[in-house]
């Protein structure tokens, strides 16, 4: 009994403590780590962000590029920052969910190292084909495909990167075989399907994409949302070829594991504010991306369910990050 009445006591004491820390939160800058180089469409989307995020939660948002190692370096960094919610990472599906299942001297735990804020943002897959593939959708592209002599190419931005590994899930779900062309980074890789290095490619949307497709250079057969997506209006959804096929791109807020509840929950409520202006709406559409907020435990669970879903096609197609 005295036992029980202890640890009661405790759990107050640190519950009362959790709330003054955030009555007081921020008193200071915050750190925003982009694990990438400036310049990028990550960065491009986090520096989007500083400005009504600053203004909503009363303190300057820094960012500081820390790339790296596919993007685990300036991970690794947050996780073994204080929990005191002045350090965060602008995460996305490569250093957290894809990156660790590559790295076997990985400095985090994706699911342990970190407590999930909310997410910024999502996007969906393009599915692209070169002019000389005859098809317009991905019914016709499939079939195309089963009736070439030779296997056609598709380009990635790089080996174990998003559009590898959604690609060659598309080519096992749809019983395909094709070459995979890597290059480095995506730029690459509207190059080569412009000008028809390649047969096709599974990548996120871009200004260069967008215009290659309304040239009628490149041809857009489906989009990889589970639902109709503003970033590509219009688009026939792969799922309805592929019953179930669905990828998003997403981008969201991790703070190091051990940051009290309430700082968490004020960081929510700013984060899902910001993203919710009309205004970043339609900046971040212009970046390819849907502008969209979440609770912490919605983005914990997309992690947690993409996980063994991305282990699964590493095995299953012997996928090397190299």
């Amino acid at each position: 009994m005295i036992v029980c009445r202890i640890l009661t006591t405790l759990v107050c004491f640190v519950s009362f403590i959790g709330e003054s820390l955030a009555d007081n939160y921020p008193s200071r800058p915050i750190k925003l780590i982009v694990p990438y180089p400036a310049g990028g469409s990550t960065d491009i989307m986090a520096r989007a962000l500083q400005e009504p995020f600053a203004r909503i939660i009363g303190q300057p948002l820094i960012i500081d590029n820390r790339g790296g190692a596919a993007g685990t370096t300036g991970a690794a960094e947050v996780a073994r920052a204080d929990p005191d919610g002045y350090t965060l990472l602008f995460a996305n599906n490569g250093p957290v969910s894809i990156a660790p299942l590559f790295q076997k001297d990985i400095a985090f735990d994706p699911l342990k190292s970190y407590a999930p804020v909310s997410l910024i943002s999502k996007a969906p897959l393009l599915l692209v084909a070169s002019e000389k593939v005859a098809a317009k959708n991905t019914e016709e592209l499939i079939a195309y495909a089963r009736a070439q002599p030779k296997p056609l190419l598709y380009a990635s931005a790089g080996p174990g990167s998003l559009g590898h590994l959604s690609t060659e899930r598309f080519l096992t779900e749809a019983g395909l075989q094709m070459v995979h062309v890597p290059y480095r980074g995506q730029a690459p890789t509207t190059l080569a399907i412009f000008a028809s290095e390649v047969d096709i490619l599974l990548t996120t949307a871009s200004d260069t994409m967008n215009e290659h497709i309304k040239s009628g250079k490149v041809k857009l057969l489906g989009v990889s949302s589970p639902g109709l997506s503003p970033v590509a209006p219009g688009a026939p959804l792969i799922g309805k070829a592929l019953n179930g096929f669905a990828i998003e791109a997403w981008f969201g807020i991790l703070a190091p594991v051990g940051t009290p509840e309430p700082i968490i929950r004020k960081l929510n409520a700013a984060i899902v504010e910001a993203v919710s202006s009309p205004e970043l709406r339609a900046r971040y559409l212009t970046y390819g991306v849907e502008a969209t907020g979440s609770s912490p435990e919605q983005l914990r669970s997309i992690i947690a369910e993409e996980i063994p879903q991305w282990r699964r096609v590493i095995e299953e197609r012997k996928v090397k990050a190299e």
